[in-house]
């Protein structure tokens, strides 16, 4: 018997339409490394995951991309509450200077874990997920770095907006290929397979 898609298909076409728009509109307007971003490579393999109905691309986007998400969120917040950045990393959602369709598209923050936690709720969860994200993290880190360190690509040159001088930046990106899956991944993973299981969701490998 065929089995039956989990995702339904106006979803993906929704998410779809979102993309070929996010694309060419980022592209032009603030450069094909900001593709480079975790959140925005996260962006990518959600497509992929949701036409593949893939748990393991699911499940290795949420590590990588949700806790983040949510800082930005908080960030946000933060700033429109209290008039502060209390993390950092959003200012340039309430820049004049920043084309508005560019700051429009940027809310994918709010919604994209609320669409990877459903998809995790409905499919499951792999727990090979963090390993997944650190092999796509191990690609992305050394050509973030490669950039222009003004565009401060995965904050490797200004981690919370703050100049990193303790060491030279090589090292220093190489400290985050162990730094992002300990700090990041592996919490993550943890917070989620915790969730799931307390809601009776398949954990697989």
């Amino acid at each position: 018997m065929r089995r039956q898609p989990s995702i339904p298909l106006w979803l993906k076409l929704a998410y779809s339409l979102w993309f070929v728009v996010w694309v060419p509109v980022y592209y032009a307007l603030v450069g094909p490394a900001n593709f480079l971003w975790l959140c925005d490579v996260g962006n990518i393999v959600l497509l992929i995951a949701l036409w593949s109905e893939s748990r393991a691309l699911f499940s290795a986007t949420a590590v990588g991309v949700v806790l983040v998400q949510l800082l930005w969120c908080v960030d946000l917040l933060g700033r429109l509450t209290l008039g502060f950045h209390p993390i950092g990393g959003t200012e340039y959602m309430l820049d004049p200077a920043e084309p508005l369709v560019v700051r429009a598209l940027s809310f994918y923050h709010l919604w994209v874990p609320i669409l990877l936690l459903w998809a995790l709720y409905r499919l499951g969860f792999d727990r090979r997920a963090w390993r997944i994200q650190t092999l796509i993290l191990w690609i992305i880190l050394p050509l973030s770095y490669l950039q222009d360190p003004a565009l401060n690509l995965n904050w490797l040159w200004r981690p919370f907006g703050l100049e990193q001088t303790l060491m030279p930046p090589a090292v220093y990106m190489v400290l985050n290929l162990a730094l992002y899956p300990l700090l990041l991944f592996v919490p993550s993973q943890w917070l989620l397979e915790t969730w799931l299981r307390r809601r009776g969701r398949p954990i697989v490998s």
